[in-house]
């Protein structure tokens, strides 16, 4: 008997006809001598409309809030999930992230998951129930909610995952696997069939939407494999594992795009010791999470510093960095440009073959596209464009390394 962990993300459940059929591939895999444990998100649409609500009776919701009222539509689909498969013959019992052992830290929105304690979930699964679990949410020490972000289902199945040592954990979205680029913008884009940890992570944290980067992180740290595959299909998905000497002989595995991005620069700092811990200690401490930096070189004993972050913490980030730059200096002065986006291409065969950089950037520059940034890591190089030209940049640089067949 193998021990399955699946999850299903929110297009997978978005109807109560979705849901069903969600319901009757749990029970069939159950049926198939397995013991189950299915992950599900909120349904399609609804937590956007959470959102709105919370929008709609106040200007400034607090985030422990915002986690009570977003965590409730995470536990409409796993109840909803549960009395389908009651209903069609099979025994299902739902938990919340709480009921299920998972502790997190004390940050409200972005939650980390600190402990799992299976206990209540062990016992079901021996006592012959499904268990549908509630992804996206836990408990801090003082029991309140906690959600863990965006994509954060993902990172609860695969948590779970390994602390109930699954035999295997199953992503299931709305697509077949991962992709070389995004389908909806490379319309001749490939489906990858293996992939490692390190790749996928680039991948994820540089704008692929079908894993979150955290959820990829955690499974590399723990040695979780996992396969992504379509819920509404049979066809192979993409496995997600640890790096074989064979996977070097592809250079680049895949092109990610990011959309929303905004760039924060700092003019005239000067170049002494205690400068950067200033503006990025600020920026920590108000919990924004930063992409690429670049700093300039010093000229006459000032530089200039720029980094990238989402473009829906700009206006928080600079809100944090205003206290701040009276102490960097007298002509110290911020600059802020939103309407960016950034293009990566990924690939640990980077590691072993030169070139990469010169082919994208000469395609890029094949297609009138201007590079704002650039950023690079031992199996990524990554640039920062006009977003009106993300979607074309993509394209160009998909071809450029043969992915297109």
């Amino acid at each position: 008997m193998a021990l399955i962990v699946q999850k299903y993300g929110g297009t997978s459940v978005g109807t109560p006809e979705r849901i069903r059929n969600c319901a009757q591939r749990i029970l069939e895999t159950q049926r198939a001598g397995n013991q189950v444990v299915a992950v599900v998100s909120a349904m399609s649409g609804v937590t956007d409309n959470l959102i709105k609500l919370s929008k709609a009776v106040s200007s400034d919701p607090t985030e422990r809030e915002m986690d009570v009222l977003l965590a409730t539509g995470e536990q409409t689909t796993i109840a909803l999930t549960a009395m389908a498969i009651n209903d069609m013959g099979g025994k299902a019992v739902s938990l919340t992230g709480a009921q299920a052992g998972i502790s997190t830290d004390g940050v409200h929105t972005k939650a980390r998951i600190v402990n799992i304690t299976p206990d209540a979930v062990r016992r079901m699964l021996d006592e012959g129930n499904i268990v549908m679990l509630a992804g996206f949410q836990g408990q801090n020490q003082s029991g309140e909610i906690t959600t863990l972000g965006r994509g954060g289902s993902d990172l609860t199945a695969i948590a779970m995952a390994g602390a109930i040592k699954a035999d295997l954990c199953q992503i299931f979205t709305d697509v077949d696997g991962v992709y070389t680029c995004d389908p909806r913008v490379v319309k001749v884009a490939q489906k990858i069939p293996e992939i490692s940890y390190d790749e996928m992570l680039e991948m994820a944290s540089s704008g692929s939407k079908v894993m979150q980067s955290r959820s990829v992180e955690f499974a590399k740290k723990f040695g979780v494999r996992f396969e992504v595959r379509n819920s509404m299909n049979n066809n192979p998905g993409t496995l997600v594992k640890e790096e074989n000497q064979g996977m070097e002989s592809v250079v680049v595995r895949g092109v990610s795009l990011e959309r929303n991005q905004a760039k924060v620069t700092i003019d005239d700092v000067p170049d002494r010791p205690g400068i950067s811990s200033i503006i990025f200690g600020a920026l920590a401490k108000a919990g924004i999470v930063i992409d690429m930096i670049v700093q300039n070189v010093s000229f006459h004993s000032t530089t200039d510093i720029s980094f990238t972050l989402s473009a829906a913490e700009l206006a928080k980030a600079e809100e944090a960095l205003k206290p701040v730059l009276p102490d960097l200096g007298k002509d110290v002065a911020m600059r802020v440009q939103a309407g960016i986006a950034k293009l990566s291409v990924v690939g640990i065969g980077m590691r072993s073959h030169s070139g990469v950089a010169a082919r994208m950037f000469g395609a890029l520059a094949d297609a009138s596209i201007n590079i704002q940034m650039i950023s690079t890591s031992e199996i990524k190089v990554a640039v920062t464009v006009d977003e009106a030209e993300i979607e074309r940049a993509a394209r160009a640089v998909h071809t450029a390394f043969g992915l297109d067949a």
